[in-house]
């Protein structure tokens, strides 16, 4: 009994100290939120000001587990990551009692079914495609699925690790992004496309410029296929790559060839690149010191400057072209851009790659320089659209960052990923198992490529590239769809035939 009651008056005392204590910090953060100046709302409202703050940042969570639709958010919603989600567990992608997706939505791509499809022993497979017929050591891609430019550095060790391994599985190739080639990158054994960026990262000499030993010495890896010259990217096209300082360890800096612990900025553009004949020179110079393909990676802003650029390869000779120009769209997404260049600048892909793709067979350039597409083409039905359009490739970097386990956090600037993509922190890394996420990859990227070929199969075509535009229709505000081919007709109206 007396035990008891000693137990009670404990809890009692205990309870009122806790009391105590919690009135005494209300107090204390009255005071200090009065006298702080940089906040108005805490300033006027002490303590219950700082829920503000606190309701701000849950409603990020609450919209995306409980308040929005399966097709509302943004800039992925959760159909679309569901999708990736369960093409990388490989579960079925089979679903029921019908369409969720709201068809009548102007830009909507629908694909036309053919009346007489072949039969399923004829079923629509995918094929190589060579790439720089004139390089000493041309590339024949064996998917038109890829993995876009996503840097060590930007990404943690453990998701470069899994991103190599899932590549080589895959049977695709794996783009380094312009952090520089890592052994994270040569690990799995996949073909890699080596991003020469602005800053040259991985390949600079002591003042930023082009060191062409440095260059020879990655090239001489068997595994880099390809050479990708970085002008811009969809989320921040006139801006250089931003790594922040605390992303920055010992081995990423000794990779780059930076200092530690400080902002990784690059340039705007390379200070060697002032007009498309530099650029033409750039390209014809990192293609005789590699023997590879060579292509450029930008975004559309005014279509002139594609048509300046073709014009000036005819000039020189079809053997100065770039191999393959990477077109991203202004919907394109990074770790870390102002906000401006996000959602301001630069032209849609949608828009963009049939304009490119008629301006490049105009110039007689079809069968010399590869289009690869780039810009938010993360489901079937995007990347058949894109090979519709004109692409002869397809790369994704957050399709796969939703195959390695992304949750869309929105925290890739912060060193603070809670499911150990974009951080360096061991403490989230950990959560990233690469013998796990590895076959995640490796099954995307299979999943894509077989549900493109359901749709090229539909369609009546033996191979997804035999695409066409007559094959799509685009949804118009009065809720008719018209075949793309009639609102941007190919340049050659006989390739639609």
């Amino acid at each position: 009994m007396d035990f008891a009651l000693n137990s009670v008056a404990f809890l009692a005392v205990l309870f009122v100290s806790l009391l105590g204590l919690l009135a005494l910090a209300v107090v204390v953060l009255f005071f200090i939120d009065r006298a702080q100046t940089e906040d108005a709302i805490r300033r006027n409202y002490p303590v219950i000001g700082r829920f503000r703050h606190i309701f701000s940042e849950l409603g990020e969570f609450f919209r995306q587990y409980f308040f929005a639709m399966d097709r509302e958010e943004m800039p992925f919603n959760r159909a679309q990551r569901d999708w990736v989600r369960r093409a990388s567990a490989g579960q079925g992608n089979t679903v029921a009692f019908g369409s969720t997706r709201n068809l009548s939505i102007p830009g909507t791509p629908i694909f036309a079914n053919a009346p007489f499809p072949p039969l399923d022993d004829q079923y629509a497979s995918s094929e190589p495609l060579l790439i720089g017929p004139t390089a000493r050591q041309p590339f024949l891609a064996p998917s038109f699925f890829n993995i876009s430019g996503m840097s060590f550095g930007a990404l943690s060790r453990p998701a470069v690790r899994a991103l190599s391994r899932g590549a080589k599985q895959a049977g695709i190739w794996m783009n380094t992004g312009e952090g520089g080639l890592s052994p994270y990158h040569l690990e799995g054994g996949c073909d890699i496309v080596f991003q020469i960026g602005t800053a040259k990262y991985g390949v600079r000499d002591a003042m930023g410029a082009l060191d062409e030993d440095k260059l020879r010495e990655v090239a001489g890896h068997d595994a880099v296929r390809m050479f990708e010259i970085k002008l811009a990217q969809g989320a921040k096209p006139g801006k250089g790559g931003i790594l922040p300082g605390a992303k920055v360890t010992a081995e990423i800096a000794r990779i780059r060839g930076i200092p530690e612990g400080q902002d990784s900025i690059s340039p705007n553009r390379h200070r060697d690149v002032a007009d498309l004949g530099a650029l033409l020179d750039l390209v014809g110079r990192v293609r005789d010191i590699t023997g590879k393909p060579v292509g450029i990676k930008t975004v559309m802003g005014e279509a002139q400057v594609f048509r300046d650029l073709f014009e000036a390869i005819n000039a020189r000779g079809a053997d100065s072209a770039p191999d393959f120009i990477t077109l991203d769209g202004g919907e394109g997404g990074t770790g870390a851009a102002p906000m401006p260049l996000i959602d301001l600048v630069g032209v849609s892909v949608r828009e963009a790659l049939p304009v490119l793709a008629n301006l490049r067979d105009e110039a007689g350039l079809k069968d010399r320089i590869r289009l690869v597409a780039s810009g938010k083409l993360v489901n079937p039905s995007d990347v058949a659209w894109a090979l519709a359009a004109g692409a002869d490739f397809v790369t994704s970097a957050r399709g796969f960052m939703f195959a390695l386990g992304c949750i869309q956090a929105l925290k890739c600037n912060r060193n603070t990923c809670p499911t150990g993509i974009t951080t360096h922190d061991p403490r989230f890394q950990q959560g990233l198992v690469v013998e796990e996420k590895d076959k995640r990859v490796a099954r995307y990227a299979s999943e894509i490529v077989h549900e493109v070929e359901t749709i090229a199969h539909s369609v009546g075509v033996s191979e997804p590239r035999q695409m066409r535009r007559r094959h799509v229709r685009i949804m118009q505000a009065d809720g008719r769809s018209v075949p793309m081919n009639e609102i941007l007709p190919s340049f050659n109206p006989v390739s639609e035939s």
